[in-house]
């Protein structure tokens, strides 16, 4: 039998001090496909995962049912979830999973017992952007002392860009001092910049976090910015983790 995979967690908090030993249904919660939520017991874990039949694609509807089971989840307690897809091809791959993984898994739930993620999107008009040489340019397609030229230009502008991002992330790392954090930064297709920034912060802080969203309005008054959360850890999991006929 296959299995779908949400997240890891502690067995305890769903079962208190008692240590299951066979799978235990989470009472009221479906996942991928309405199957029933179960939790799979492997020593203080439990891994939280529905039957699976695979019978195509996962789609945007399963990828919406796998986060509701997550941030269910989360509400118990500290969760790692799995990437969206992990499907465990038997009992023995899913045992092994947590057997393989079991220290990583002890340090990060240690490392994000009583955290939440918080997301900061911070968007910077192209008017707020200093404006300049570069901006817009068309780099011609034949290499020559024009193409070379507005490739310097480009360049520079990227660079100006770049310098702006780092500045703005640094003043929201102070408004908001969380314990940890990712950044990403893009470009949009109108020209204004696109700063996401993902927090880890101590869950008993999450409504003085969220009171900070009016300072950081007024600091930066030019810039669009909002928060949204809390979130389980999605930023904060290891990097590598070994899955055995897991697919993620």
């Amino acid at each position: 039998m296959a299995w779908y995979a949400y997240c890891i967690t502690e067995q305890r908090n769903f079962q208190g001090n008692y240590r299951a030993r066979r799978p235990f249904p989470i009472e009221g919660l479906r996942g991928v496909g309405g199957a029933q939520v179960i939790g799979y017991p492997s020593g203080d874990f439990a891994v939280i995962a529905s039957e699976y039949v695979r019978t195509g694609t996962l789609d945007q509807k399963c990828a919406v049912e796998h986060a509701r089971v997550i941030g269910e989840c989360f509400r118990s307690g500290t969760v790692l979830p799995f990437k969206f897809g992990t499907v465990f091809d038997t009992d023995e791959a899913m045992r092994q999973a947590v057997r393989n993984n079991r220290k990583t898994f002890l340090e990060s739930v240690a490392h994000l017992r009583g955290k939440s993620e918080m997301h900061v999107k911070v968007v910077v008009p192209k008017a707020v952007l200093a404006a300049g040489p570069g901006d817009d340019l068309e780099v011609p397609a034949a290499v020559g002392s024009e193409y070379l030229t507005k490739l310097r230009l480009k360049a520079t502008r990227d660079r100006e860009r770049q310098t702006k991002a780092r500045a703005l992330s640094l003043q929201v790392h102070k408004l908001f001092n969380p314990i940890d954090e990712e950044i990403t930064c893009k470009q949009a297709d109108s020209g204004a910049l696109l700063i996401d920034i993902a927090h880890l912060i101590d869950s008993k802080m999450v409504e003085k976090y969220q009171n900070r969203l009016s300072t950081a309005t007024k600091q930066l008054k030019d810039c669009e910015i909002a928060i949204s959360g809390p979130w389980p850890p999605y930023h904060f999991m290891p990097d590598k983790l070994r899955l055995v006929n897991g697919n993620s």
